[in-house]
């Protein structure tokens, strides 16, 4: 009896010994899985933060962090939609793309769309001993041919709705083990949740393009007749020049001296009809946002011309003091010449009652701490506390005819610009401000 217990205590002492060691190796073991897993879902946001109109490098991202999880050679990613598995992204050796491309649509009678359609992992250990091959289905036939030998399907779902399918192998008979498929699969539920956030944000910015593209319309639309009137004047200029230039050629001899004159005429007032032109275009136009270098002074200048007539209609004076030397910013032109049109035509419009005084309307520009700052000041009947509080409100307007969405649009872009745009009231009228970063 005192033999055994002596042996159960030195077995006891033995696991004792062993158990710190193992402990720690299986420790060492968990924590390089999840460093492993962080860096790809870290790899996976950079390529989101990179690409917020693109999502081709996102699925590539998915793709090659997947099969680096699990070291697999070779893998592809597949969306799901109504016409069967969508080829997104892939990852294959140049022997293998020539040998057997990655179909670019696989049907949902295809063995992938139908084993994941469990929404299960399908692991095949040997491709060419599996069903599928054996059966002749064209699919599993060329992979095999193209020299892959293991394979592991793992399906990627939203809400429990399939959406797509990550696919990895090796050229190799070399199955994954259960903790590289665990890696792969939670790999693909962190993956699937970034992918409908980003498809959700891209369906933000989209409908927020469609309603700053609707408020420039309808801006436009109200300076309608003052555009008309505006490309009116170099028409009917060009016709008087035409007419006085066959005059001249039509004396005996042609005063071609008269004739050169009226045409250069006919130039330059072609030339300013042409820009009018130009500039309604680019604001009407829809289109994703560009970042360009940008002078602000430039781009503010043309959107007061576009609004000349408008204001001379009204009796208002618009003026400027635009600072010499602004600093260069980095933005998207139509968006910043939107914010301004916004600006103009309501300070215009905020001037319609005004019956004593002068009808006058301030543009400056200056260059501010790290930034550029936009004024626009009016002589109208002002604003009140309540307005200011709810001023940039969606849907929030003064206008008996007004959407309330010039405002709130407005701010949108500045802010996107990483601005500030806000109001103050004044003892007459309203100050509009906004600021743009500078490099």
């Amino acid at each position: 009896m005192k033999r055994l217990r002596s042996h159960e205590k030195t077995r006891r002492a033995a696991r004792t010994a062993r158990s710190p060691i193992s402990s720690r190796s299986e420790l060492q073991e968990q924590l390089a899985e999840l460093i492993d897993q962080r860096s790809a879902i870290s790899e996976l946001l950079r390529a989101i933060a990179g690409s917020p109109h693109d999502l081709q490098p996102i699925f590539q991202a998915i793709l090659d962090s997947a099969a680096r999880l699990c070291r697999a050679e070779a893998g592809v990613f597949r969306l799901v939609e109504e016409a069967g598995l969508r080829l997104a992204a892939h990852k294959v050796s140049p022997l293998m793309l020539k040998e057997y491309p990655p179909p670019t649509l696989l049907e949902h009678s295809s063995f992938v769309a139908r084993f994941i359609a469990s929404k299960s992992p399908l692991h095949i250990p040997n491709l060419a001993e599996h069903e599928v091959y054996h059966a002749g289905e064209a699919y599993p036939v060329g992979l095999v041919k193209a020299g892959l030998r293991t394979a592991l399907y793992v399906p990627m779902l939203r809400n429990d709705e399939l959406i797509g399918v990550l696919s990895v192998g090796r050229m190799s008979i070399e199955p994954f083990t259960e903790k590289e498929i665990q890696l792969v699969t939670d790999f693909a539920a962190e993956a699937a949740i970034a992918l409908e956030i980003t498809r959700r944000e891209r369906q933000l910015r989209e409908v927020q393009i469609e309603l700053a593209h609707a408020n420039r319309v309808a801006t436009m639309g109200q300076l309608t007749a003052s555009i008309t009137h505006e490309l009116r004047q170099p028409v009917a200029a060009v016709r008087t020049d035409a007419s006085a230039a066959l005059r001249w050629l039509n004396k005996t001899p042609p005063d071609l001296t008269e004739v050169r004159a009226a045409l250069a005429a006919i130039v330059r007032d072609t030339d300013r009809a042409g820009n009018v032109v130009a500039r309604i275009e680019a604001l009407m136009r829809k289109a994703p946002p560009r970042s360009e270098v940008l002078d602000l002074n430039e781009a503010i200048t043309e959107v007061i011309a576009l609004t000349h007539s408008e204001a001379t209609k009204t009796g208002v004076r618009i003026s400027t003091q635009l600072a010499p030397r602004l600093p260069r910013i980095h933005a998207d032109r139509v968006q910043l010449q939107q914010v301004m049109l916004n600006l103009i035509v309501n300070g215009i419009q905020a001037m319609n009652d005004v019956t004593d005084g002068q009808r006058d309307l301030l543009i400056t520009t200056e260059d501010a701490e790290n930034c550029v700052r936009v004024e626009a000041r009016d002589t109208g009947s002002g604003l009140s506390p309540e307005n200011l509080e709810h001023l940039f409100e969606p849907f929030y307007t003064t206008k008996p005819n007004g959407m309330g969405m010039g405002l709130s649009i407005c701010r949108s872009i500045v802010e996107a610009h990483g601005g500030r745009l806000w109001a103050t009231g004044q003892p007459r009228g309203a100050l509009f401000q906004f600021t743009i970063p500078t490099d």
